[in-house]
């Protein structure tokens, strides 16, 4: 005897669940190429394309964006290259996808959530490819957990390659891109807020390839003899000497590895003299400065 089975009354339509957003995994070589794998089920049609937008300021419009191609790169996967060249601007590039045609509204675009980032070749401490200007690419998870690539573009810069703290000094080891040899060089220190208070330093030259290593040591008691003991910050530069590439002074920090944001790790101790306390600290750039705080 045979049966006959029937199906169930169709209830309501369900809704199809949302599509999982699109994933990153990227990797940096030696050359500052950057390539990203984006795990994500394209639509049928022509393929989409990889958004980077330099994040403006608070309050300011969005004007430079930068669009590349996408190829497929295996089963739910497209892949995206970011040659050496065009340079990035300075600052925060936002990734995402967004339709073939180029519409890259907010409500077009997709946010790219970080995957698995390799950037062993950022570890050498070099720069990729150039030293003049000096450009950097660290793709980094950003604080609301999206994936992000800090950018900095800069013809000159001194990278703190080594800080001691010891009692009432700072020593730092240091390298010169893109302004020439660093004999010759200064390194000043001046208070942020434009009363033009500056101290100024002779380093020791160390050496290096090409004779761009440096080192010097600041004596915080200086800066209570210029500054007095109310709150200050002290910007570190290395002015090069006037026949240099570079003519005005260039930025110190520390740019040439795999940290987009050195502030809230790199942390040093605080000397405290005479109830004052100065620490040494990285900005929210990756820049060197001294912090004073007194009563």
């Amino acid at each position: 005897m045979s049966t006959t089975e029937h199906a169930p009354p169709a209830g309501p339509a369900r809704p199809a669940p949302p599509a999982a957003r699109p994933r990153a995994d990227c990797t940096v070589d030696g050359a500052g190429r950057i390539t990203w794998n984006i795990h994500w089920t394209a639509p049928a049609g022509a393929l989409p394309r990889l958004l980077l937008r330099l994040r403006p300021k608070k309050g300011r419009p969005e004007t430079v964006r930068h669009l590349l191609g996408l190829e497929p790169a295996g089963p739910d996967l497209l892949r995206a290259v970011l040659e050496p060249e065009p340079l990035l601007a300075e600052g925060r590039w936002d990734t995402y996808l967004v339709p073939a045609s180029g519409d890259t509204g907010e409500a077009a675009r997709q946010r790219l959530l970080p995957g698995l980032r390799d950037l062993r070749a950022l570890l050498s401490g070099r720069p990729a490819g150039r030293s003049a200007p000096l450009a950097v690419r660290v793709p980094y998870a950003t604080a609301d957990g999206y994936l992000a690539v800090r950018a900095w573009l800069r013809p000159g810069h001194a990278e703190a390659a080594g800080i001691r703290v010891a009692g009432h000094t700072l020593t730092v080891r240091a390298r010169l891109y893109g302004a020439g040899p660093a004999a010759g060089t200064a390194v000043l220190l001046r208070r942020r807020g434009g009363d033009g208070a500056e101290l100024r330093t002779e380093p020791r030259a160390e050496g290096g390839p090409d004779g761009e290593d440096f080192s010097f040591t600041v004596d915080y008691r200086d800066l209570l003899d210029a500054g007095g003991g109310g709150h200050a910050v002290w910007d570190l530069y290395v002015q090069p000497p006037p026949d240099r590439a570079v003519a005005g002074p260039v930025r110190m920090g520390r740019l040439l590895d795999d940290v987009a944001d050195r502030k809230k790790i790199f942390v040093y101790p605080a000397a405290t003299l005479g109830g004052v306390t100065v620490r040494p600290y990285y900005t929210l750039d990756n820049d060197l400065s001294l912090e004073v705080a007194g009563d």
